[in-house]
């Protein structure tokens, strides 16, 4: 007798939330049972009356197909012969209280382009991979003492065809992955690219989890983009959306005719400020579906790491609620316990089984441990987004520079807290859209100090403790804000200021991977010094950055005026010639040009504490890195 393709064991770990990969057993799959191939069809509606499988196979007809209940389990199942690769379906769902739903299959590997909503048979197993080097590696590559410049990626927008067409993954793949690779970055992090209805939600309301969009391609066709980036030596980070799903009728919301995987009460269930569900994290059949997506993209896309996106919607139950908008949990708190558990419980179980990948938190509260192991009380995440940082230095850099002295804290006031967590820095789509203008949009000063305080900014980015990232358009300075539905302002490289700005990125990336000072210490207070915090009089910073086993350091000093400073002494912690790496006002980067002509002897006068020091020119609007060297 053929064993069942829905088991016992099957129903008892998916009861339990603790079947880590039922994305193998929910779903439509490809099978041959007893000598017959066709597709297995398995969902979970525990309070359907009756549901029927329908398709462009029986020409939708809502009873020819009906699915056999597998008891307390609440799933439904049914093999149908013959069919196979392409078959277009849904789940017709009779409610108890009389209604008909035709539903979309929660666990379908692909979906119809929008506006269409049905599901897609698909084998995922015909793809063949080519990444086996970079995943040998991936772990040393991973690693949090190792390099880790991300470019945030709305691959709708990044570039259009003609006719303002999306480009497929295939095109994609020729032409972002070769720029990425020569602009120096490690990784590209990727707006949410499970399948979503609505093109303005830029992939944040999710309707089919386990498919990617169709909007680019195929789900093989996806696989092969991040099999080129692996081939290629970067990593790929997509945004997952756990906390939060659509109302659309042929999704999640109300899947049984109850409120199944959302909450039935809208003070837990609901974001009114989105329009959308909340999942019911208490829910074990719930909670196995989020941490199998997780799984899943790990396991069939290869895919490097998550950015789990607004995790403190997810903490806190009052989060963006009056009083009386939210229920108290068990204690009388705000914490959302069942939605803290399950994101301990995800970091646990993707760590578990792919200890190589990296998971990223964007949490803007000071919710402790965020970033810290769940054996000793965090939340498991191996980095965080410093939201902190982002705010209080864009607000700073956005000021005239001569009212910055006063606001020197919002340049320092990071450090207090950098060693917290493991940050990483954003620069990304959130702060260049609904009216917030460009990066290079936001700083003061006629065009030439917009452009000097965007690559000073960049310089001083690069060496403050923590990882990087930056969304796409900000590499080259575009004028406008972010527009989802059109491509970047390419044409804007063809002008010096943009030019400039694009090669110093490109510079910094390379210097970022050269030199381990930049980022092998990122998380402990042993990596970075002050040399001069406190210089608000002249809005300029000066601190060293050091490698694992101290034997290089990196000299950073920051004037964030338009006046250029001669005989600008600072304190340096050995003797030798200080060569300048980087220059942000050099000419090439669109600047003026003035400089300290290759580096600067340092000298024995004692300065800031330190037995030697360097006598600099500080540039206009500007960042110096400088690495001591024996000469010239």
């Amino acid at each position: 007798m053929t064993k069942p393709f829905f088991s016992d064991m099957d129903k008892y770990l998916f009861a339990e939330g603790n079947h880590e990969r039922i994305y193998e057993k929910l779903g439509a799959h490809i099978t041959e049972i007893d000598g017959v191939r066709g597709v297995h069809f398995a969902v979970w509606a525990p309070n359907a009356k009756a549901v029927y499988l329908v398709g462009d196979f029986n020409f939708w007809n809502s009873t020819e197909h009906p699915l056999l209940s597998l008891g307390e389990s609440g799933v439904w199942t049914r093999f149908e012969p013959g069919l196979g690769v392409g078959t277009l379906y849904k789940f017709r769902i009779e409610t108890h209280d009389g209604r008909w739903l035709e539903k979309a299959d929660p666990y379908a590997f692909a979906a119809e382009l929008r506006p269409q909503t049905a599901s897609v048979v698909t084998d995922l197993s015909t793809y063949t991979w080519n990444d086996g080097d970079w995943l040998a590696r991936r772990a040393e590559t991973q690693s949090l003492d190792a390099p880790l410049a991300v470019y945030e990626v709305h691959l709708g927008s990044w570039r259009r065809g003609e006719g303002n067409r999306y480009l497929t993954y295939a095109e994609l793949a020729e032409q972002l992955i070769p720029y990425v690779k020569e602009l120096g970055y490690t990784h590209i992090e990727l707006l949410p690219i499970a399948e979503h209805p609505f093109d303005g939600s830029w992939g944040y309301q999710v309707v089919n989890y386990y498919a990617p969009t169709s909007r680019f391609g195929s789900p093989q066709e996806f696989m092969a983009f991040v099999d080129a980036c692996h081939r290629a030596g970067i990593g790929v980070i997509v945004d997952w959306v756990p906390a939060h799903f659509p109302k659309d009728a042929h999704g999640l919301g109300e899947f049984d005719g109850t409120h199944l995987y959302e909450h039935a009460d809208p003070r837990k269930g609901e974001h009114k400020d989105w329009g959308t569900y909340i999942f019911n994290y208490g829910r074990n059949e719930v909670r196995a579906f989020l941490l199998s997506n997780a799984v899943f993209w790990f396991d069939k896309y290869h895919i490097d790491g998550l950015r789990v996106d607004a995790v403190a919607s997810m903490l806190y139950l009052d989060y963006s609620r009056n009083d009386g908008e939210w229920i108290p949990n068990i204690y009388g708190g705000r914490e959302n316990l069942e939605a803290i558990a399950f994101l301990k419980r995800f970091n646990e179980v993707t760590h578990g089984i792919f200890p190589d990948i990296l998971t990223f938190a964007e949490e803007s509260t000071a919710w402790p441990q965020v970033s810290r192991p769940v054996y000793l009380g965090g939340l498991g995440f191996d980095l965080k987004w410093n939201m902190g940082w982002m705010h209080d230095t864009l607000d700073y850099m956005s000021k005239e520079p001569i009212y910055r002295k006063y606001h020197h804290n919002e340049l320092t006031f990071s450090l207090i807290y950098a060693f917290n967590e493991q940050f990483i820095l954003p620069l990304s789509h959130d702060e260049v859209v609904h009216l917030k203008g460009s990066l290079v949009a936001k700083m003061p000063g006629d065009d030439w100090q917009k452009f000097a305080n965007l690559r000073a900014y960049y310089g001083y980015m690069y060496g403050h403790p923590g990882k990087k990232l930056l969304f796409m358009g900000g590499e080259f300075g575009q004028w406008t804000e972010w527009d989802f539905e059109h491509s970047l302002r390419w044409d804007e490289l063809e002008h010096p200021p943009h030019r400039g700005l694009h090669k110093l990125v490109q510079d910094l990336n390379r210097l970022y991977r050269e030199h381990p000072a930049f980022f092998e210490v990122d998380f402990e207070p042993s990596g970075f010094e002050w040399i001069d915090a406190n210089d608000s009089e002249n809005s300029v910073i000066a601190f060293l950055r050091y490698n694992r086993a101290r034997d290089e350091f990196l000299v950073f000093v920051c004037n964030f005026t338009p006046v250029s400073r001669g005989n600008y002494r600072i304190g340096v912690p050995e003797d030798g010639f200080y060569a300048e790496l980087l220059n942000t006002d050099a000419e090439i980067y669109w600047g003026s040009g003035i400089g300290n002509l290759g580096g600067v002897q340092s000298e024995p006068l004692s300065w800031h504490n330190r037995p030697h020091s360097i006598n600099l020119t500080l540039p206009p609007l500007s960042t110096l890195i400088l690495k001591r060297t024996e000469s010239r």
